[in-house]
């Protein structure tokens, strides 16, 4: 259960509020089509979309930096796939990919729904690992960014969450104490343990599948916000 009063919510913005997997998708579809590459888009996700997270982590954790997220995660699947492809042709990849993504502006269900029912009781705020000048995009681009009082993003912060100085810097910037503000993400580890460490409450929205918990509420669609604030 919450406690309240709360009077602010800070957002995860990817697989939260951003359906991620579903514009990624659209934008490797156009990419494929464009460059010409000769592998079936549902072999690629299939292998893809859990090497992503694999390497998302590990960005998390300091172990790869940027440049090697976006080559790697490419280099990988296709060499999983057995499909030749020369490494000027990853990057043009991956630039493409960085550019086309945020102009897919699809939401999970029920988050406009949400974010206009909440939005007269409580100060919003987004926290991303996301980069910066993607995440901005995808905010104007799908015209929510109006919500947000504070967009905190790792590269501002400087650590990727779940270190403790992005959830801090989160609260000092929209100037509110831990226990008057929940989190509300899809991450486990990084949304959740991340915000639970430093105070905050937490609703974790579970689109992963990951077992069941007891560090705070689950929810499994956005609607079910409504059951707790």
């Amino acid at each position: 259960m919450l406690k309240h009063p709360i009077t602010d919510i800070f957002f995860d913005l990817d697989h939260t509020l951003w359906d991620f997997e579903r514009n990624s998708a659209l934008t490797y579809q156009h990419i494929f089509a464009d460059l010409g590459i000769g592998v079936a888009l549902s072999d690629f996700l299939h292998v893809y979309i859990p090497r992503n997270l694999q390497y998302w982590k590990l960005y998390r954790d300091g172990q790869i930096g940027k440049e090697d997220l976006r080559y790697q995660r490419l280099r990988s699947v296709f060499d999983q796939l057995g499909y030749p492809i020369a490494d000027e042709q990853i990057h043009l990849l991956s630039e493409a990919y960085i550019q086309g993504l945020s102009t897919h502006t699809h939401l999970m269900p029920y988050a406009l729904e949400i974010l206009d029912y909440l939005r007269g009781g409580y100060r919003m705020h987004i926290i991303t690992n996301g980069f910066e000048e993607v995440q901005f995009r995808k905010l104007r681009n799908c015209r929510i960014e109006h919500y947000f009082v504070q967009v905190i993003h790792s590269e501002r912060a400087g650590v990727q969450k779940p270190n403790p100085r992005i959830f801090e810097l989160a609260l000092k910037e929209a100037g509110v104490e831990p226990h008057k503000a929940v989190m509300i993400g899809d991450s486990l580890e990084a949304d959740i343990l991340g915000a639970r460490a430093v105070g905050l409450q937490a609703l974790h929205f579970n689109v992963h599948d990951d077992p069941q918990h007891d560090y705070c509420p689950i929810i499994r669609h956005l609607g079910e916000i409504k059951n707790h604030l």
